[in-house]
């Protein structure tokens, strides 16, 4: 499986790489934000390993740009702690993040489990999901969810959903009108085992409402239940 790792402190990319492949991964090392997303476009990479303050093109914009058109994990690298700079980059796409200093070997295990996670999602090939997939349809209100082709319609039109988005929202509805909490929901969705953080299943849940709710500010479909977690409604 080959990495691709965008980051242009030297240093640090060389201790990505030598863990990463000690490990067992190829990977390939960029520097150049401008140079990473035609690298993503013509490359057959697993994961983007995706440091946010990236060189003429930030990890903001790779993620922005590619993330409805490249359909591989990215897990983000910062230097910053700040709330808003974890949600803004889960907000664009990015299917979790890091904070440096880091722990190489809790990298490593994150890298391994969202490849776990994607091969897993992508073959079909866990039990569970395929006993589910043996509706043709799940409708939810004017949603309807499509578990053998993995589309989700709005009204007839297709909505484009990663991976990530598409499980949760997959889930929710086939659990309907039960209150999941945000740590339920991680464990389930993201399925390893670190200290959950609520940034990244209220970012998720919020994408998923831009997308499916008639108003997002005053969702239908995917409701809060205030110091409990979320419920999807029929």
């Amino acid at each position: 499986m080959k990495i691709l790792i965008a980051e242009d402190d030297e240093k640090i990319a060389q201790l990505e790489k030598d863990y990463l492949e000690i490990n067992g991964f190829e990977t390939q090392i960029i520097s150049d934000g401008a140079l990473v997303v035609e690298a993503l476009k013509t490359g057959d990479y697993g994961l983007l390993l995706l440091d946010i303050m990236l060189p003429n093109y930030s990890g903001y914009d790779i993620c922005r740009e590619i993330r409805d058109k490249i359909d591989i994990p990215i897990l983000m690298v910062t230097a910053r702690s700040e709330g808003v700079d974890v949600i803004r980059g889960l907000g664009l796409g990015a299917d979790d993040y890091i904070t440096k200093p880091f722990d190489p070997s809790q990298l490593v295990a994150r890298v391994r489990a969202h490849l776990k996670r994607y091969e897993r999602l992508t073959s079909g090939s866990h039990n569970e999901i395929r006993k589910k997939e043996n509706a043709e349809q799940i409708r939810i209100q004017n949603i309807v969810i499509e578990p053998k082709t993995w589309k989700v319609l709005k009204e007839g039109k297709e909505i484009k959903l990663p991976n990530r988005e598409f499980e949760l929202l997959r889930f929710l509805a086939e659990h309907p009108n039960l209150v999941f909490s945000k740590e339920q929901l991680f464990e389930t969705i993201w399925g390893y085992d670190y200290v959950s953080d609520a940034a990244t299943v209220a970012v998720h849940i919020n994408r998923l409402r831009e997308k499916i709710e008639d108003d997002a500010r005053n969702p239908k479909i995917i409701e809060t239940v205030w110091g409990v977690g979320y419920r999807l409604n029929l």
